[in-house]
């Protein structure tokens, strides 16, 4: 089933759209930091339900449909849901909202906040609504933010390419980008939030852009074995990972 609540002056529809020398997901994410979000995620779900905040076009989506039969989304882009709905079909319920505004009827034992942080105008105010109105007693919160100091982005530092760590790209605002997250950074939010962080990591080692990724993996140089060795190294050194992930519950005041 799919709700509108949308009522906002971005225009997520264009945010959503590549850019002349950016795209807005790559290949890289959809076949090795989706599935090793899910690896990451897996041993703390909780039975029950799931509510995915920003869905996207329902590629991570259909990953989570693998793990629960109750799950939830919202998303603000209406051309995402329509791409949604022509993969998923009716097996989710989405809601065309901002977060901000977005009334949902329940609670959830499971909630997923993936690559959209850093897309907020207040993420405090968002992770404080996650925290008082939507987790569940004993549910979990998974939040994932691309990680300002991965590799990648510090090479990127020191070729020119961007003049700092947690810059802000003219195509990443294009994108609606309103900042990079350090894992410090972001665990000063969802504590501000009133969330209790219990656990931190980091999601894949990475040295290469995402462009790189690409073509590489278009190729025989990377093994699965490569790729899960990235994974396994990143869980030791998770500030030079592609995304830091934070797990948390409701904290006393939610």
């Amino acid at each position: 089933m799919w709700r509108s609540q949308l009522n906002n002056d971005r225009n997520y529809n264009i945010e959503i759209k590549d850019t002349a020398d950016h795209q807005y997901a790559y290949s890289f994410d959809f076949d090795v930091i989706h599935p090793y979000m899910i690896k990451s995620f897996e041993p703390f779900f909780k039975k029950g339900s799931m509510l995915e905040l920003g869905s996207f076009k329902g590629d991570f989506t259909r990953r989570l449909l693998s793990c629960f039969d109750d799950v939830t989304c919202v998303e603000a882009s209406g051309s995402a849901i329509e791409e949604a709905k022509r993969k998923l079909g009716d097996q989710v319920d989405i809601v065309n909202s901002v977060f901000e505004d977005v009334m949902l009827p329940r609670q959830y034992d499971n909630i997923v906040l993936t690559h959209v942080l850093e897309h907020l105008d207040d993420p405090v105010k968002v992770l404080r609504r996650i925290n008082d109105e939507w987790l569940a007693e004993g549910g979990r919160f998974f939040l994932v933010c691309p990680n300002a100091n991965a590799p990648s982005r510090q090479i990127a530092v020191k070729m020119g390419l961007i003049t700092h760590n947690s810059a802000v790209t003219s195509a990443e605002a294009e994108h609606g980008h309103r900042c990079t997250y350090t894992l410090d950074a972001l665990e000063r939010d969802a504590v501000a939030a009133g969330l209790n962080v219990v656990h931190r990591s980091g999601i894949f080692f990475k040295a290469l852009a995402n462009f790189q990724w690409d073509r590489l993996l278009l190729t025989d140089i990377i093994s699965k074995e490569y790729l899960d060795g990235c994974y396994k190294l990143g869980q030791q050194y998770p500030d030079l990972c592609s995304s830091i992930f934070l797990l948390c519950e409701r904290g006393s005041d939610g």
